[in-house]
């Protein structure tokens, strides 16, 4: 039987260097959005990740975090889906180890795993949710992540100091799954941390001692950070076979979705 999955989706950042990235003069008031929010081959990003999840047998629940500058917008957009679909909406913190501290404190208590996820991975495969699902289900923690394949180079002062060995080097991804008390007790040593220097949920993880598990995967499950990624995240969702919906239809399903 596998176990019950609760995700949290994080939608809560300032998105600085998307909305940066091109002159606020040249952009209509809806392309100013957030990354989430804006359009990927017709749908918004953060709505593309909520459909990842929602039609999963074995996730019982979703916490979406969002700012709460952004609760209207997503409110009155959105609101029927992610009504229909039951995705409850969680005010975010400041940093990305707020908003999912916060996400914590709402999870149901029969919930075995817990799902952290970028809201704007929305290119994530079905098959890799699977395998580190299944992998976390065993071992108690998992995480997507792809080998590193550039060149990398350590600089000081604008000058390379060294080039990095790369061997056995892995870019982490999400999603990130844990058992729940394990997530719990990650985030109750966080105090003890230096926040300044805290990434992604699998470092709190590490910090207490637990191995994690890698998933390996490849560059395609992109983190949209960049206005230029939207149209490389478009290609690979058209590269590849349209899916077929396991979940309900929603309502306002062919205008929004």
């Amino acid at each position: 039987m596998s176990k019950k999955v609760a995700v949290i989706i994080c939608a809560a950042g300032a998105s600085r260097r998307f909305v940066g990235s091109t002159s606020s003069n040249a952009l209509a008031a809806s392309e100013k959005r957030k990354k989430p929010f804006v359009d990927v081959d017709g749908r918004a990003v953060f709505l593309r990740s909520v459909e990842i999840f929602s039609g999963r047998d074995d996730v019982k629940q979703i916490l979406l975090a969002i700012s709460p500058e952004d609760e209207e917008l997503v409110n009155i957009k959105w609101g029927p889906n992610l009504n229909f679909f039951n995705v409850k909406i969680c005010l975010g913190g400041t940093e990305r180890f707020d908003t999912v501290q916060k996400g914590l404190e709402l999870i149901k208590d029969d919930i075995e795993l817990i799902a952290v996820h970028d809201a704007v991975r929305c290119c994530v495969k079905s098959e890799w949710i699977d395998k580190v699902i299944a992998e976390a289900g065993k071992t108690g923690a998992a995480i997507l992540a792809c080998p590193v394949a550039a060149t990398l180079k350590d600089v000081k002062e604008n000058v390379i100091t060294r080039t990095v060995d790369r061997a056995g080097l892995y870019e982490a991804q999400t999603p990130q799954v844990f058992e729940t008390k394990l997530l719990k007790k990650a985030y109750a040593n966080l105090e003890n941390l230096d926040k300044s220097k805290i990434s992604d949920d699998a470092q709190l993880v590490e910090a207490i001692g637990k191995k994690v598990s890698i998933i390996e995967t490849d560059s395609s499950n992109i983190k949209i950070t960049h206005r230029a990624d939207l149209a490389i995240a478009e290609a690979i969702l058209k590269s590849r076979p349209k899916p077929i919906p396991k979940g309900p239809i929603g309502p306002y399903i062919e205008a929004e979705w």
